[in-house]
């Protein structure tokens, strides 16, 4: 018995000597990012890799990411305006450099039966039918050089809260999610087309 507990102690001694390993790729600009291998701090006990796409229109941008990750970081969704849509799909695993691979983007492009306000111009009495994994009616809004900007649509659970939000480019936002159809209001605002444009190009700065 003494035996077997000395060598439970030195498993987990072991463990904490030796930290997990994971690639990293950060994408940084246009193209790919250079991947290197990093080793993660404490809290970080997973290996990540995620795939972040943007529509905008008929606009489609996809870039890849790597990292050391916490349990938290695991998740995956989207946020759906309507103009545009940003999902982020990420595969967590336990071993040292086993985020090797990207994953998809996200699957679910059908629509899922939920509808939810949305803005067209400055009108937010619009419908918009939710996609895939969005189970929500959200409200986002933003104050830039003094005016706010309002938009309105779907997302998915995991994008109300959570570490997604800042994986989904909401760092700033005041969000506000809603389970019933149509629960986000059809108000009328005013709307910024800087907001428009910042939503579409949001950062994808995963893991911090």
């Amino acid at each position: 018995m003494e035996l077997l507990v000395t060598l439970v102690l030195a498993c987990a001694l072991f463990s904490k000597v030796y930290p997990l390993d994971c690639h990293e790729c950060i994408p940084t600009g246009p193209g790919p990012c250079s991947q290197t291998i990093n080793t993660c701090e404490a809290s970080q006990t997973k290996c990540a890799s995620a795939t972040a796409e943007i529509s905008a229109g008929t606009t489609q941008t996809e870039a890849g990411m790597k990292s050391c990750a916490a349990p938290t970081d695991c998740v995956t969704g989207s946020i759906n305006y309507g103009l545009s849509r940003t999902s982020v799909n990420i595969k967590c695993c336990d071993s040292s450099l086993c985020n090797d691979e990207l994953p998809p983007v996200l699957p679910g492009t059908s629509p899922n039966g939920k509808k939810c306000f949305t803005c067209v111009d400055n009108n937010c009495t619009h419908t918009l039918e939710c996609i895939g994994p969005e189970d929500r009616c959200i409200k986002s809004s933003m104050t830039i050089e003094g005016q706010k900007a309002t938009l309105k649509g779907c997302a998915s659970k995991t994008a109300c809260s959570g570490s997604l939000n800042s994986q989904l480019g909401a760092v700033g936002m005041d969000m506000s999610c809603c389970e019933e159809d149509m629960c986000n209001s059809a108000l009328r605002i005013r709307q910024s087309i800087l907001f428009l444009l910042l939503v579409p190009l949001a950062s994808f700065i995963l893991f911090n």
